[in-house]
């Protein structure tokens, strides 16, 4: 019995309904306006024919409130699975011209249903949200679906990778589905996120604020620090998925992407050399230096804008990926403080849910001083950088370039904290404190009353420095694996991280630690 003309056309008719979501008319709208629509965005993600949808014809449960005979194609939301780059990937999209794209108990259940399949064939999840947040006429239950997503939001985490892509509302509620999520990347135009807007603020605190103050894309970036990648269009946010999910594995039971080649150069760049200023007490631009160390063009930095005196990212370095963490000396001295203490400890973790190998740059002159550090807790905030590095199994090499003082010596991923190569430059200085406070510390009694207190104290900083601060020393202890030249760096991480790559790392059972956050 073969299938009729009928039921063939009744059923590209429901297809057709549930494509246009809310309508043509709307989808115009959004394109016009220069956003992209629901099925446009995972078109762009995806391969070209690879997307299968699921749950394309699942309804709202609500009962009230008009609802009764209302059609929301897809409830909202388009759910499905499509190729990457030639890798599988489970992805959704909240479809903003069905009812404002808000959430209910069914398109939680839709969204919830993906993800735990996305657990079972060990693939990443991209979400695209777009939602004005819970759908009110389902009372508790779109309360309920919120919870259920974000349980799985849980679950999936150190599983396998979890993308976010704001590029609409994200409000309430929603907001924390993110949030739980590895990586945020948002929209500049037409996107916001927050928990409480500009109305309710003024309604309970009567203060008068913009939605780019409480909610903006470039607030979360650069403030906040919920946002870890910026784009000006959907397109821009999608390219930037695509070549995330490039340094990702699939899953946690998976090594990442590595591009190894037959033979790793072992080159001298005399410009690693040229790099380094005359003057000890001048900044370095440690970007200057991961541009030599890693392959070209393929540092991809995470949290830009965010806490900026400490640099996190993904490269790779002869075809090995690395995450990469690096103090920055020309944003306050590189001196690590609560933001970034914060943007690291996150950053090694991820990594080290993933068996991506840590590469530390370290140029650090201390953790940050002042009142204000000390009672907001730089504490509490510093040693999650200590735990996330001491509970960290994956490949750890570490380069001293210049200053490593104090505990921002040992939070920068020192031999004690589990590194298993540390090298330092001829350059380097490892010690207590710097020179020069030394120098007050020990000898100011002394510097009184020297006819020349200034040269004195010069050259008591010079004896500080060879005496107490030499990487030589430290090499000598057992402290420093190496003190190589600088012009050797490259050549010298690349060896390192292949011979560590098959490393097993064992630790005692347990139900997991408990980091202080």
């Amino acid at each position: 019995m073969s299938i009729s003309a009928k039921v063939l056309e009744d059923l590209r008719k429901r297809q057709d309904e549930i494509r246009a979501g809310g309508g043509e008319d709307k989808l115009v709208q959004r394109r016009e306006k220069g956003m992209m629509t629901a099925r446009d965005r995972l078109d762009a993600l995806f391969q070209e024919a690879t997307f299968q949808e699921m749950g394309a014809h699942v309804q709202h449960a609500a009962r009230h409130f008009g609802m009764e005979k209302k059609v929301l194609p897809a409830d909202g939301v388009v759910c499905g699975t499509g190729y990457v780059n030639g890798r599988l990937v489970s992805a959704f999209s909240q479809d903003f011209t069905v009812v404002g794209g808000s959430l209910g108990k069914m398109q939680a259940k839709k969204i919830v249903a993906l993800t735990t399949q996305a657990a079972k064939f060990g693939t990443p999840v991209v979400a695209f949200q777009d939602s004005a947040g819970a759908r009110i006429q389902e009372g508790v239950d779109a309360l309920s679906g919120y919870g259920c997503v974000f349980y799985q939001n849980v679950l999936l985490s150190g599983v396998v990778p979890q993308i976010a892509v704001i590029c609409g509302p994200c409000a309430g509620g929603a907001a924390y589905s993110p949030a739980l999520m590895d990586f945020v990347v948002m929209t500049r135009r037409n996107a916001y996120m927050f928990i409480t807007g500009p109305e309710v603020i003024k309604a309970v605190t009567g203060k008068q604020v913009s939605m780019e103050e409480v909610g903006g894309a470039d607030m979360h970036a650069a403030v906040s620090g919920n946002v870890h990648f910026l784009a000006e269009t959907d397109a821009a946010a999608i390219a930037v998925g695509q070549r995330l999910l490039d340094y990702l594995p699939s899953n946690n039971s998976e090594d990442p992407p590595h591009r190894l080649s037959q033979a790793i150069a072992i080159d001298e760049d005399e410009g690693m050399r040229a790099l380094i200023p005359e003057d000890p007490q001048r900044a370095m631009d440690a970007r200057g230096v991961i541009d030599r160390l890693v392959d070209p063009g393929a540092f991809l930095e995470v949290h830009r804008s965010f806490a900026e005196n400490l640099i996190v990212g993904f490269a790779r370095i002869e075809g090995m990926v690395v995450g990469l963490v690096a103090n920055q000396p020309t944003v306050r001295a590189g001196a690590l403080d609560m933001d970034a203490s914060d943007k690291g400890a996150r950053f090694i973790r991820f990594c080290n849910a993933f068996n991506i190998p840590l590469v530390t740059l370290v140029d650090v002159p201390g953790f940050l001083p002042g009142v204000d550090q000390e009672r907001d807790g730089i504490i509490r905030h510093g040693a999650k950088m200590l735990f996330a590095y001491a509970h960290s199994t994956v490949p750890k090499v570490t380069v001293i370039l210049r200053k490593a003082y104090g505990g921002s010596y040992i939070a920068m991923c020192s031999r004690e904290l589990g590194a298993d190569f540390v090298y330092a430059w001829p350059n380097a200085e490892i010690a207590v404190m710097g020179a020069e406070g030394a120098v007050n510390v020990l000898y100011g009694k002394e510097l009184k009353t020297a006819d020349d207190p200034k040269a004195k104290a010069a050259e008591l900083a010079a004896d500080y420095r060879a005496k107490f601060a030499s990487p030589y020393l430290s090499a000598a202890k057992g402290y420093v694996t190496d003190v190589i030249d600088p012009a050797i760096t490259r050549s010298t991480v690349a060896l390192a991280l292949r011979k560590s790559l098959r490393k097993r790392d064992l630790r005692p059972p347990k139900k997991h630690g408990n980091i202080p956050l």
